[in-house]
């Protein structure tokens, strides 16, 4: 509660207050000709005609009579968060593990070191190899087991291949192109520290949730007809939020998604809609995921970006997130997709 029993209440706020992060406290009902006081706290964006409008940080709107408030006041934000200069210190196979695990394939099955993945089809990541060392067979015998494998479940065998840190799959990147696997997707991995994106500005107008709902869903527009393996895959993950910035008839104006596991979060599934671009709503979303990440103890972030995208790693540069290592996939050449 914002307000101490016992003491005297005061309404300190004025219509001149809109714009500022206020608390009030107001009589909800009467019961048994006692008053029931509840607590809002929020920013003050209205005072018309008699109504407060109060914006809580998840994106809520309390409408509250201005003849119900007894007491109110203007506090101040939230303390900075401490800061981490630089993310925790991890490898290529260590951060492409747990994006593995914050994009977790419905399918898995490890051949030594290597971990295959399968998810009906949705997405490259959840439906390929993770190589993370040795698989305890010779090179073409593994290679024919990864065949077989993704022949057995009607996809395309793919590979996912680090690229540029000392723990990086040169040596099977070769080999893969020399035996005709095609080079494709090539991503960066970014990290960076949560507390400065977590400072952004708009995390008031973003809603965040456990499960994506059908708007979400329809602005992500990468599920097609595996609707279903998809949400498995988006829903799966130690501590998953969702966030959705509110739009109209149309969908929401953006969404975002956010893994938190241990110090480390992971962001992603970042969509705007196009006639909504740069009016800051993806550092909302950001800003928001990442408040939430600080909260469950998250001091690290990364996301993935394609290196051709050269406006999201813009924004993910100024947001304070460097360039760790890359990666790419390759495809068997035998062709064909699901």
């Amino acid at each position: 509660m914002e307000f101490a029993g016992g003491g005297r209440l005061e309404v300190r706020i004025t219509p001149s207050d809109v714009g500022k992060r206020v608390s009030v406290r107001r009589v909800a009902e009467i019961v048994g000709a006692r008053p029931v006081f509840t607590d809002a706290v929020g920013l003050l964006t209205s005072w018309n005609e008699g109504v407060l409008i109060i914006t809580r940080r998840n994106g809520e709107t309390v409408h509250i009579p201005e003849r119900s408030l007894v007491a109110g006041k203007v506090v101040p934000d939230r303390p900075a968060r401490p800061r981490r200069l630089a993310p925790p210190a991890a490898t290529a196979h260590e951060l492409q593990e747990l994006a593995s695990r914050g994009w977790p394939a419905l399918e898995t099955e490890r051949l030594g070191d290597w971990l295959l993945r399968a998810s009906e089809g949705f997405t490259r990541r959840a439906n390929s190899v993770l190589p993370l060392g040795d698989p305890g067979l010779p090179p073409d015998t593994a290679i024919r087991r990864v065949r077989d494998w993704y022949g057995e479940r009607g996809l395309v065998p793919y590979v996912q291949v680090a690229t540029g840190t000392t723990d990086s799959d040169e040596r099977l990147d070769d080999g893969l192109a020399r035996d005709g696997w095609t080079a494709e997707a090539h991503t960066l991995v970014y990290t960076g520290p949560v507390a400065p994106v977590a400072d952004g500005p708009g995390a008031e107008r973003v809603t965040l949730s456990r499960a994506p709902d059908a708007g979400w869903l329809a602005r992500y527009h990468r599920t097609g007809e595996l609707a279903e393996a998809a949400v498995r895959v988006l829903t799966g993950g130690p501590s998953v939020w969702f966030a959705t910035v509110p739009g109209d008839e149309t969908g929401p104006a953006a969404i975002g998604r956010c893994v938190v596991d241990g110090r480390w979060a992971q962001f992603g599934a970042v969509e705007v809609d196009p006639r909504r671009r740069r009016s800051g709503l993806a550092t909302a979303v950001l800003a928001a995921l990442a408040g939430k990440a600080l909260d469950e103890g998250a001091t690290g972030g990364y996301l993935q970006v394609e290196e051709e995208n050269e406006g999201a790693r813009a924004l993910y540069e100024r947001m304070g997130f460097t360039a760790h290592h890359g990666y790419h996939y390759r495809r068997a050449p035998q062709g064909g997709t699901r």
